[in-house]
């Protein structure tokens, strides 16, 4: 028996009332006792209780209304609900099934038919809040690995959340550990691992900040896509995205002196039209579903931060014209870019000038040279 279990009664009958409280101390039961029906209502909505004991004709309300609001509302329809009637009031039983009632008790009230049917409900009650745990909990432990734009669209339409590929206006960054072999070869694996995630926790941190969604994850780098319908907007968040990630590395660096070797990383950032959407990839041993962006804009964001030295951002031409009037930006020569027939030109995204904001790109201290090249995200660069 769940004697913790919390009951509540409404029931403007007091002799009822009296009845159902007395049987329920009895068992060992807590009960609370409304009654009025809008009062029962407006109890279960500050502390939810495990069962409803509710009378058809509650003062001031019908019980069998009080139920199907309950019914209609999230946070209340799981609560089992037990409505009492008269032995002539078939009608009343009828529209309780229809109301959404766990089950019913039929006056005068018997201790042994009352225990059978409370014990029942909470035991109802307490399988459906088992299960419905365990799928939080999976739910809440998929969604880090699932982008934001893919969960928004399943809640939006479970049935058909509209994944396929369509063109759109985006931008694309990506963000690459510097010197990641050379990395994984100086030190133990179980180092790199915890360096590596402590890094990577705030890098999401910082892209989640600015609206953007994590398309892709290697041991090394990651594939951001920020949209908006301003198409500014967007690559002004990626812009500042990357300034942030700059930032909470130089920062990292400085607070773990310890971690042996301080961490660089490099960035390409692209703005323009892509097809952006699921994309399902084949393997020998089954398939793998993910949500990118494919195109010309993608490509040419990983070629910049392919050519990125550690501790920059690169930015392309069409990104560039978006944020030139509120960010500092310095055009280099980054020459010719691998796959890339014409030659494109380049911009060092440095800082958001004053009177936007203060994010600036810090300086990387302890590497210098160029970076090797990093592991790269084949599958996405199209």
């Amino acid at each position: 028996m769940d004697t913790d279990a919390k009951i509540l009664i409404a029931a403007d009958d007091e002799q009822t009332a009296n009845i159902l409280r007395a049987l329920l101390r009895s068992q060992g039961y807590n009960s609370i006792l409304v009654s009025r029906g809008e009062e029962a209502f407006c109890l279960v909505h500050v502390e939810p209780p495990d069962l409803i004991i509710l009378d058809v004709a509650p003062a001031g309300k019908d019980g069998i209304a009080i139920c199907r609001r309950l019914k209609a509302e999230e946070k209340t329809w799981l609560i089992p609900v037990i409505i009492v009637t008269a032995l002539d009031q078939e009608e009343a039983r009828v529209r309780g099934i229809e109301a959404g009632a766990a089950d019913f008790l039929i006056k005068p009230i018997h201790r042994q038919e009352l225990q059978a049917r409370v014990r029942t409900a909470l035991e109802v009650k307490k399988a459906i809040d088992r299960k419905f745990g365990v799928l939080l909990s999976i739910r809440n432990h998929l969604a880090k690995f699932v982008p934001v734009a893919v969960r928004r669209a399943v809640e939006e339409n479970p049935e058909a959340p509209g994944l396929e590929k369509r063109e759109e206006d985006l931008s694309v960054l990506f963000v690459d550990v510097s010197g990641y072999t050379n990395l994984s070869q100086r030190i133990a694996q179980e180092q790199i691992t915890t360096l590596i995630e402590r890094y990577f926790s705030h890098f999401l941190d910082c892209i989640r900040e600015e609206g953007g969604d994590i398309a892709e994850m290697a041991g090394d780098g990651v594939m951001a896509l920020f949209r908006s319908s301003d198409p500014q907007e967007h690559a002004r968040k990626a812009a500042r995205a990357a300034l942030k990630i700059l930032e909470v590395t130089h920062r990292l660096n400085r607070e773990h002196p310890d971690a042996g070797t301080p961490i660089a990383v490099h960035m390409g950032l692209n703005s323009g039209r892509g097809g952006v959407g699921s994309t399902r990839l084949e393997g020998a041993l089954g398939s793998r579903w993910t949500f990118t962006a494919s195109g010309p804009v993608t490509n040419l964001a990983a070629r910049l931060a392919d050519a990125a030295t550690p501790g920059t951002i690169l930015v392309g031409p069409e990104t560039a014209r978006r944020i030139g009037g509120e960010f500092t930006l310095e055009q280099i020569d980054i020459g010719e870019l691998k796959n890339l027939a014409e030659k494109v030109e380049g911009y060092r995204l440095t800082a958001e000038k004053a009177g936007y904001g203060s994010h600036a790109a810090a300086p990387f201290l302890g590497q210098t040279g160029s970076s090797p090249a990093p592991l790269r995200f084949a599958d996405v660069r199209v």
